[in-house]
């Protein structure tokens, strides 16, 4: 008789778990293609929930620019992710591939043409900062690391065109809460902008947005053609006065308010040594001018020093994740 399989030592430490998971997609749009009529840019959704419930809303955790979904299912040396962590607090999580990243694929023929491949370089530049202190990374190897590896396997690339690719991000996430109903936002990094661009199209949805070292600063060039024209986003956001001059809208930002946003809990999240520490306030201090209300949480002041740009992928995870439930336990 045949023996059953055996667990690998290296996945014995995960919890057992009692969850219900499951996933679909919100479609993207129909357009021409070489072939027919096919489909533009879906985007993929898995959900999980505990076994009872216990929150009031819903998370959506929102990756960063090239990543995927996956950036909150596990860390590179092999421990359960910040998604297991928000289900065993009681959540029901939703967790999305932008669409044209992870599962949400889509030709370029027809979503547009990508942008370069996200590269080792880029990752140690982005994620294994230099700066004193910075001692929480599991790939400080270099090149040839195998945890490196495990970090950039799951990189991809972002759309060349940004403010397209935030405008298909609002609008499917947007469909998304349509369907699931009031919730809470988390996004990263450069799926920051999402979060500012889905709350502007369904404040009544949103409940509140957890920040995680979003895209920024205001107005930043990343390169020429690339940048926030929006302050916040590269796709148009919803201010009044109507934004009809780009460079005024920018010398006199405080003439302008973002009613969306006014009333919605927002906490911008950064790690003690990550380089988006230096500027994140900007954006704190953007939202408040534009009339919302907006916090600045640094995880080293709360019991989780020596945090990088991707603290749910370093070694204090666990204790990283800490004070945004508790954040977020505001907010039920």
């Amino acid at each position: 008789m045949t023996t059953a399989a055996t667990l690998p030592e290296e996945f014995a430490h995960y919890p057992l778990r009692a969850v219900r998971r499951g996933h679909f997609w919100i479609a993207g749009e129909r357009v021409d293609g070489a072939r027919g009529t096919v489909q533009r840019a879906p985007m993929f959704v898995e959900w999980e929930a505990p076994e009872t419930i216990t929150r009031p809303y819903p998370l959506v955790l929102v990756h960063g620019g090239g990543g995927q979904l996956t950036d909150w299912r596990g860390t590179p040396d092999g421990r359960p992710g910040w998604a297991d962590l928000f289900v065993d607090a009681g959540y029901l999580v939703y967790l999305v591939d932008r669409p044209a990243h992870g599962r949400s694929w889509s030709h370029p023929d027809v979503v547009g043409k990508p942008g370069e491949q996200f590269s080792y370089e880029m990752a140690m530049g982005l994620f294994d900062t230099p700066i004193p202190g910075h001692d929480q990374s599991t790939w400080g190897g270099g090149i040839g690391d195998p945890l490196l590896d495990q970090l950039i396997a799951g990189m991809g690339f972002l759309p060349q065109d940004l403010a397209e690719s935030q405008r298909m991000d609002q609008d499917r996430i947007s469909r998304l809460l349509d369907r699931i109903g009031p919730s809470i936002l988390v996004t990263h990094s450069a799926g920051g902008p999402a979060g500012w661009l889905v709350a502007d199209a369904r404040p009544e949805l949103v409940k509140a947005l957890v920040a995680i070292e979003p895209m920024g600063p205001p107005f930043f060039e990343f390169e020429p053609g690339v940048r926030l024209d929006w302050g916040l986003s590269a796709a148009p956001l919803n201010y009044e006065p109507a934004v009809t001059d780009a460079a005024e809208f920018e010398a006199n930002t405080s003439a302008y308010s973002l009613p969306s946003l006014a009333g919605i809990p927002v906490v911008v999240v950064v790690g003690e040594t990550s380089p988006f520490t230096a500027w994140e306030q900007q954006m704190v201090d953007f939202v408040n001018d534009a009339g919302g209300s907006a916090e600045f949480m640094n995880l080293g002041e709360h019991g989780a020093p020596g945090n990088g740009h991707a603290m749910m992928l370093e070694l204090n995870s666990d204790q990283a994740i800490v004070p945004i439930l508790d954040w977020i336990a505001r907010i039920d």
